[in-house]
């Protein structure tokens, strides 16, 4: 079946342009064009869209308002913003809504690649009802004490942006919603950028202000209701520190150049950011997984996949797609139990994180971290089997130093 995009926007040669633009696509896309919000959502009731792409400042219904609406409505909806428009005010109003940011003008041929990228996505998460919840998401929860330390800075008047960075690079859900404002355009950015202090640096104070203080991007969480057996936030919040730290270290023993150092040491820290997606959104669900894991020995993946029919890897990795971070991280995320799948063979972040979160996972103490294998045959294939006993070093070091 054809995919359904619904574009919409109150200028009509921009949308005669687009058509024009997009015939090329018309053996696999369903193009619709709506000249209003009201009128976008007549036809969503209609007929089913798989994605649409809304300017934001309109006559009437505003993009933000409509995206508020389809979110409601349409859950399972990829929902996209198109506009020239730098009204600070109004973007913050559809960050919880909009999972990505184009930015007028945009070259049709970029435009084609971040939708088809999009739907491409779906096929980490075959379960519609899965779908829908990732695409809900809105943000994840954080640690209170981060969250805390983070708010305080940000309502001081002497604040430094490096600070701020730092408190937001400690926390997996922070990191991933930062960088969806970076990485899609949100604010004029739109480019790869991996260090939260970077990250921060380019948003500016003002900014992270209003996201976190009046937009709310970053919610401080019950963290008893989300504790549910041996698993809590605090314990998969250590266990992605130290998988970050030795992927990092991993990385910089390959001497590879800083971006991948960089990509490897934020894969590791938000590789099991798909089971904060899991129990904050299914709780009772989570629970009876943990307890088939631990009351069975049943083996991780079989299990999730048993419940949920995913991984919690493919969930991670399907949010942060949907929120434009680029593709080194979300392979890393997907595949970092089975990296086998990704067809890609070689030292990448998946290689790194794959490795420190085996080596992490042997040695933990904590019921809540459950062992990974090591894939030998995909080490093996990629040439760096021979380098293990270097990277157990490694992580005996970092434990030493982490005391």
């Amino acid at each position: 079946m054809k995919s359904r995009i619904l574009f919409v926007d109150d200028e009509r040669h921009l949308l005669d342009g687009l058509k024009r633009s997009l015939r090329s696509q018309r053996n696999v896309w369903e193009v619709s064009f709506a000249d209003s919000g009201e009128e976008a959502v007549r036809l969503t009731e209609e007929q089913h869209f798989d994605v649409v792409v809304t300017d934001m400042r309109m006559p009437g219904m505003n993009g933000a308002e409509l995206l508020a609406r389809l979110s409601e409505n349409y859950p399972d909806m990829i929902r996209l913003i198109l506009s020239g428009h730098s009204d600070e005010a109004l973007i913050l109003k559809a960050v919880p809504y909009a999972h990505q940011f184009l930015a007028k003008p945009c070259d049709a041929e970029v435009i084609k690649h971040v939708i088809t990228r999009s739907l491409k996505l779906k096929s980490l998460v075959e379960d519609s009802r899965m779908q829908a919840l990732v695409s809900q998401i809105r943000s994840l929860p954080t640690l209170p004490e981060l969250y805390v330390e983070l708010t305080e800075l940000l309502n001081s008047d002497r604040v430094s942006v490096q600070k701020v960075g730092e408190v937001i690079g400690q926390d997996p859900a922070m990191v991933s919603k930062i960088l969806q404002m970076v990485n899609s355009a949100f604010f004029g950015i739109g480019h790869h950028i991996s260090s939260p202090v970077h990250a921060a640096t380019m948003l500016g104070i003002e900014t992270l202000r209003g996201l976190v203080l009046s937009a709310g991007i970053f919610i401080q969480f019950d963290t008893k209701a989300l504790n549910i057996g041996d698993f809590t936030l605090e314990a998969l919040h250590r266990h992605s520190l130290q998988v970050s730290r030795l992927a990092k270290a991993i990385a910089e023993s390959m001497g590879v150049d800083k971006q991948v150092v960089e990509d490897s040491l934020l894969a590791g820290l938000l590789h099991d950011i798909g089971k904060l997606i899991l129990v904050q959104s299914l709780p009772n669900e989570y629970r009876d997984f943990f307890d088939k894991i631990h009351d069975c020995h049943a083996e991780l993946l079989e299990a999730e996949r048993s419940v949920f029919h995913v991984d919690h890897g493919r969930v991670g990795a399907y949010l942060l797609g949907l929120w434009a971070l680029p593709d080194s991280l979300v392979e890393a995320v997907a595949y970092h139990h089975e990296p086998q799948l990704s067809e890609h063979f070689g030292f990448s972040p998946l290689l790194a994180v794959h490795v420190a979160d085996a080596l992490t996972s042997a040695h933990s103490t904590d019921a809540a971290v459950i062992p990974a294998g090591l894939d030998m045959t995909y080490l093996e294939a990629s040439g760096v089997a021979d380098r293990l006993d270097e990277w157990r070093a490694l992580h005996g070091s970092l434990l030493e130093e982490a005391g």
